[in-house]
């Protein structure tokens, strides 16, 4: 277990620079905020549905808070559909208008694909004929494949991840535990204070 945590922490600060700043992902919150909050979720994770409540809430009360969010479908052709639509949108949808689309898509009901994927951004006003243009385009699958590299270094297997500091959280661990670790990088810089 130390062995993993250990190998875990050298992968984040291995892979930093494309974890937190890769310009292939969507950024939420504060686009310049002090502390970077990183997402690793699938649209089909029932843990993930749960969690955007979480995050929604913490949108809300740390205004110095940039979360980043990384599509890592994992659970079936369904969910690699939702992503590839999803990353070919932020061609579109930037900040608020994405961060829309990102609730009203994980809030569907349901199993989640291209179809389900197209009609939210269609309700949200995307023109759809770029957006299937886009969905095809390499820059997408490579964005996705960047998310899968990075997700493998971490070692990670299931959604919801996230990445803090230099510490991973493996899934939906509640809102105050991730206001409880968000509070401690802003006192000493890591999730744990000694």
């Amino acid at each position: 277990m130390l062995f993993r945590s250990l190998a875990r922490a050298k992968a984040v600060t291995d892979n930093a620079q494309v974890i937190y700043n890769s310009p292939r992902q969507a950024v939420l919150g504060n686009p310049n905020g002090k502390i970077t909050l990183v997402e690793f979720f699938d649209y089909n994770c029932g843990y993930c549905k749960k969690a955007l409540e979480d995050l929604a809430q913490i949108i809300k009360e740390e205004p110095e808070l940039r979360i980043v969010i990384k599509d890592f479908p994992v659970l079936g052709p369904g969910s690699v559909e939702a992503a590839q639509v999803a990353t070919a949108l932020r061609n579109q949808f930037t900040g608020d208008k994405y961060w829309q689309y990102h609730q009203k898509l994980l809030g569907t009901r349901g199993q989640i694909g291209k179809a389900q994927a197209i009609s939210v951004a269609r309700e949200l006003g995307a023109d759809i004929l770029r957006l299937e243009k886009d969905t095809s385009d390499p820059a997408t699958q490579a964005s996705i494949q960047e998310v899968m590299n990075i997700a493998d270094a971490l070692q990670l297997t299931g959604t919801p991840s996230f990445v803090l500091a230099d510490d991973i959280v493996i899934g939906a661990v509640g809102y105050e535990a991730l206001k409880t670790k968000i509070g401690n990088v802003k006192k000493c810089g890591k999730t744990l204070c000694g």
